[in-house]
């Protein structure tokens, strides 16, 4: 099985929406980072499933959220380099 690694700015990108979510209503934080999880664990699963948006980066949704997990396959590693909501300019994540 693949490692998954977050860049910094990803793992930030978790961050923000935890907190936004969790200020909505206790426990919405909760359940991103549960539907995250299990976005990261189909990932591992199926990486072919997900889509290649632009050369080697691929993007896969998060249930009930309007988020993607964007990420590259380095050997044994998956890198996730951004976790962004889906109304965010599409290319935000190519600065990444």
């Amino acid at each position: 099985m693949r490692s998954i690694i977050f860049r910094p700015d990803a793992a930030a990108d978790v961050d923000e929406a935890y907190r936004w979510y969790e200020a909505q209503r206790a426990g919405l934080g909760e359940e991103l980072l549960a539907r995250v999880q299990a976005a990261l664990n189909a990932i591992g699963e199926a990486l072919l499933a997900c889509p290649i948006l632009h050369r080697d980066t691929r993007r896969a949704l998060i249930d009930r959220f309007p988020y993607g997990i964007f990420f590259r396959v380095y050997d044994a590693n998956i890198v996730v380099v951004a976790v962004l909501h889906a109304g965010r300019h599409p290319r935000t994540w190519r600065r990444r």
